[in-house]
């Protein structure tokens, strides 16, 4: 299995959320933000144990591989992520993100990831400090910044993301590797220069897209917001 998604380059990359899209219509939804220049398709999966809510299955993410050009960045929001590698692998994810909090050997995890073909990265909530990424700085391809408490969708951006935002991408120029930096919380056209300033190159915005009246004018004022997208 080979990853669609490319080492980091700079390039600022937006990836909505389904989580906030309407499933009745995520088909229609997906195609449209796709031709309005959306670069990821972020998919975030609950289990009910490492956050309070229950999303989606591989189904999901199966029902979308070949029905999109986008590349599928998976959040693993999940106590014993071991245990959901394979089978997210197997129904087509391009990233699988992991959580530095969860139940689980993370570093194992994240060799388990790569030895699927698939990119790896890891997340934070916001009460984690950034200091302890150091471990796995050189098994990473993406590190995922929570700029609101993960769970639930739509909720308010935290102040104190964009200094944590500055301190990861000073934790990976320290490592002299290609990683991504991706904020995921809260990102709308308002909140989006602030990640950037602070070093973010990859956003995830899902109520500001699919809740929108027009999510294709909503994603193209996010990309608005980042020139260099």
């Amino acid at each position: 299995m080979t990853s669609k998604i490319a080492p980091a380059n700079g390039k600022i990359l937006i990836a909505p959320s389904i989580l906030s899209a309407d499933l009745f219509r995520l088909g229609e939804d997906v195609k449209r933000v796709e031709k309005a220049g959306a670069d990821w398709l972020h998919v975030d999966i609950m289990d009910g144990h490492f956050v309070p809510n229950l999303s989606f299955g591989p189904a999901i993410v199966s029902s979308l591989k070949g029905k999109t050009k986008l590349p599928l960045d998976v959040h693993l929001m999940v106590e014993k992520p071991s245990q959901f590698v394979g089978p997210f692998a197997a129904a087509g994810a391009d990233l699988l993100t992991v959580h530095i909090e969860a139940n689980d050997n993370v570093s194992e995890v994240l060799k388990q990831i790569h030895a699927l073909g698939i990119k790896a990265g890891v997340s934070i909530k916001p009460d984690t400090e950034p200091e302890v990424l150091s471990g796995v700085l050189d098994q990473v391809d993406l590190i995922l910044v929570m700029s609101v408490y993960p769970g639930f969708g739509g909720q308010s951006f935290l102040p104190k993301s964009p200094e944590r935002i500055r301190e990861v991408r000073k934790l990976i120029k320290s490592s002299g590797r290609n990683i991504w930096l991706e904020v995921d919380g809260g990102i709308n056209a308002q909140t989006a220069p602030l990640v950037l300033q602070a070093g973010a190159d990859v956003l995830v915005a899902g109520s500001a897209i699919f809740s929108a009246g027009d999510p294709v004018q909503a994603l193209y004022q996010i990309k608005q917001a980042a020139p260099h997208s």
